[in-house]
């Protein structure tokens, strides 16, 4: 079994987007995050301050936005469109989940398509369904960039995914098919999806339950990327149980230092594709 080692694969992204950073310094460009979050999430909290540390270490700009939990819907647009206007912002980052009050759907939506480095914008979600060039959601595009850094072959292959969220199992299903996987999407209404799980090549889990995946679910030298994070009395675990596949599966992420490095990773990548498309670089 190969552990997949995503701070690894993160660490030699971020020298990559750290040249290209520096290239755009040199023609007086900064590229411009800006981050907002509503309310008192302490995972968002420390999520965000990651981000801001990572844009810290890369020269890229970045500012906070902390809104309170009584923040109106309008509020928030308006700020959304604020920073829609800024030049010096390139990327728009609103921290989800938001509290029950804001709709979340026209929040997305309000963000400048070429400045929404999240990719949840419908227009996004269009070009990438259709291989357009727009902006990736990061967690799935982490996911392609760790199976491109150790060379699996992903044509051909019976991927299955176990999740159907917009945020990671929509987005990875059609990454996937874009590289001429085989893809199958499972979710809490499929009927045998222990059966399914086995015959994938490439099993992507993305649900939220630790541990939900066990060996009996893998098939012999499949690729298990694990994307979830999972907060339990002993620390953070996965959605795949790592001791009970670890020997049976070829390639494997683990939790942490798995898929979680790459997606701050491809948030800052797409935050410099951002600032190099505004100024044609």
């Amino acid at each position: 079994m190969i552990l997949i080692d995503g701070k690894k694969v993160a660490q030699e992204t971020r020298v990559a987007i750290k040249e290209r950073v520096e290239k755009l310094a040199e023609k007086g460009v900064v590229p411009g995050l800006a981050v907002i979050i509503v309310g008192n999430n302490p995972a968002s909290e420390a999520y965000v301050g990651m981000k801001s540390k990572a844009c810290d270490k890369l020269g890229v700009y970045s500012e906070t936005h902390k809104l309170r939990e009584e923040t109106t819907h309008e509020e928030l647009i308006q700020l959304i469109e604020k920073l829609n206007n800024q030049k010096a912002i390139n990327g728009i980052l609103v921290q989800l989940p938001l509290p029950a009050h804001i709709d979340e759907n026209k929040v997305l939506k309000a963000i400048l398509p070429e400045k929404d480095v999240d990719g949840f914008h419908p227009e996004n979600v269009g070009k990438l369904s259709i291989g357009d060039e727009g902006f990736i959601p990061c967690t799935p595009y982490g996911v392609i960039k760790l199976l491109e850094a150790y060379d699996i072959e992903t044509e051909g292959k019976n991927a299955v995914i176990i999740g159907r969220s917009n945020i990671v199992g929509k987005p990875i299903a059609m990454l996937m098919l874009e590289r001429n996987a085989t893809v199958t999407i499972c979710h809490s209404r499929t009927k045998n999806l222990s059966e399914i799980a086995s015959q994938a090549d490439i099993l992507i889990v993305a649900i939220g339950r630790p541990g939900f995946v066990t060996a009996d679910m893998v098939k012999e030298g499949a690729v298990i990327i694990d994307v979830g994070i999972n907060r339990i009395e002993t620390g953070l675990v996965g959605d795949v149980d790592f001791e009970s596949v670890k020997d049976k599966a070829g390639y494997v992420t683990p939790v942490p230092k798995g898929v979680g490095p790459m997606t701050i990773t491809m948030l800052l990548y797409n935050t410099v594709l951002s600032a190099e498309r505004a100024n044609s670089i």
